[in-house]
């Protein structure tokens, strides 16, 4: 059956990923779970990121719901929007978002996370790793995110990934698009399964390289500043020489097709109301990855 939508400035209903009817988003009916996670305390150049989940959500009422690539309408699968996230703390946002998380997660569901700034990931990634023990993580990012503690925080967006290391039982680590560091991460950063921006050839043989690093089954977590600034100028933190749409897709379609990707997450959307461009590739991005997914994974 076909999603039917009404015309207006955008398809569906307000507040749900593109914006599907019951029919489509029930959480009873659904494969697959979004959860909104507004949360930005950390963030250290542009604050917003909070309006990042909402600003994502709205952008994909105005998507078309079939992939021309996969020739598929991944949204049958059942896509529901959750409650959001919201915390005061650090640490209450991680307790609540792991529990959430975990919660989906057993009822077999796959898990969307929607950020909110980078510190969020830790709480999914460690109510994955318990479901899916060894899993490997592909961090997408412009920054390692590396340190012990930022501004004497551990659990600032720029400690994520040290945190993350310390998980009992994580599986490889394989950073992309990385091109910003202090001269402390750059001590400890894993050189083997660290590609930087300036590396990353046109002719796409790093992808290979990356995908031989991963294990079977793969939690993404996509910081949007993994992108060009060119292409994604509205996050917290943009640097230029990062990864452009063809370059991310290459790599996430050989990851869906050589791996299963068991679960990801999107940061760092820190929108603006100048340019809407950005809010939409981002939740272009969603779409295309869980197309991927289950275009290989049909019975996931």
């Amino acid at each position: 059956m076909t999603q039917e939508f009404p015309i207006g400035q955008g398809h569906g209903i307000e507040g749900r990923y593109g914006g599907l009817t019951d029919e489509f988003s029930h959480l009873d009916n659904s494969k697959i779970v979004i959860l909104p996670v507004p949360f930005d305390l950390t963030t250290t150049y542009q604050h917003g990121t909070e309006k990042g989940p909402e600003a994502l959500i709205e952008a994909s009422r105005n998507m078309e719901l079939y992939d021309i690539e996969t020739n598929s309408t991944v949204y049958q699968m059942g896509i529901h929007t959750a409650q959001p996230v919201k915390a005061t703390s650090c640490e209450n946002m991680q307790r609540e978002l792991y529990r959430r998380t975990a919660e989906y997660l057993s009822q077999g569901k796959f898990v969307v996370t929607l950020g909110g700034e980078h510190s969020i990931s830790y709480a999914p990634i460690k109510a994955h790793l318990e479901k899916f023990p060894g899993i490997s993580i592909l961090q997408i990012d412009a920054h390692a995110d590396l340190q012990d503690a930022y501004e004497g925080n551990p659990w600032s967006h720029a400690s994520v990934m040290a945190r993350v290391r310390e998980l009992p039982g994580i599986g490889a680590i394989v950073a992309v698009g990385i091109r910003s560091m202090s001269e402390e991460e750059g001590q400890i950063v894993d050189k083997k399964r660290t590609f930087y921006g300036h590396s990353l050839d046109s002719a796409g043989k790093w992808i290979e390289e990356v995908v031989n690093h991963l294990g079977d089954n793969v939690y993404i977590t996509f910081d949007l500043d993994g992108f060009d600034s060119s292409l994604m100028p509205s996050t917290g933190t943009p640097e230029p020489g990062g990864l452009h749409w063809n370059q991310a897709m290459d790599l996430l379609k050989k990851i869906a097709e050589k791996k299963k990707i068991v679960g990801l997450d999107v940061v760092e959307l820190c929108p603006s109301p100048t340019n809407l461009a950005p809010d939409y590739l981002a939740a272009k991005l969603v779409y295309k990855i869980l197309s991927y997914h289950y275009f290989y994974h049909p019975t996931a």
